[in-house]
């Protein structure tokens, strides 16, 4: 099993920034993507960013050139640095990993982000 422990959200005025940071523990696939969901009330989960064993990173249109994800090479934490936060930002966000053998996910509890107008 894989546990994974997220920190980071809170309440920010539009315009600013939080970090949020997600470590894996347990049992980890030696490949795997680690990455971030959200979820806002009423709307359906989507990706957020996910960073994969070989470096790369996929972003959602909607935060391209404001988040950053970002995983150390051998570490089992991941980071999202969120700039420039607007209200439409607020969401549950949930920290991934995916098995990139079987396609198993694993999910963090999630951490509320609200930005306030």
């Amino acid at each position: 099993q894989v546990q994974l422990a997220e920190s980071g959200g809170g309440l920010v005025s539009a315009g600013g920034s939080l970090r949020l940071s997600c470590t894996a523990s347990g049992n980890i696939p030696e490949f795997n993507s680690m990455g971030w969901y959200r979820q806002a009330p009423g709307k359906e989960r989507e990706l957020v960013a996910v960073v994969f064993s070989s470096s790369g990173t996929n972003y959602a249109d909607s935060v391209k050139g404001r988040f950053t994800i970002f995983r150390e090479k051998g570490w089992n934490t991941v980071y999202l640095t969120m700039n420039r936060l607007q209200p439409e930002d607020t969401a549950v966000y949930s920290c991934n990993l995916r098995d990139g053998v079987t396609k198993h996910d694993y999910w963090g509890l999630g951490t509320q982000v609200t930005v306030s107008s």
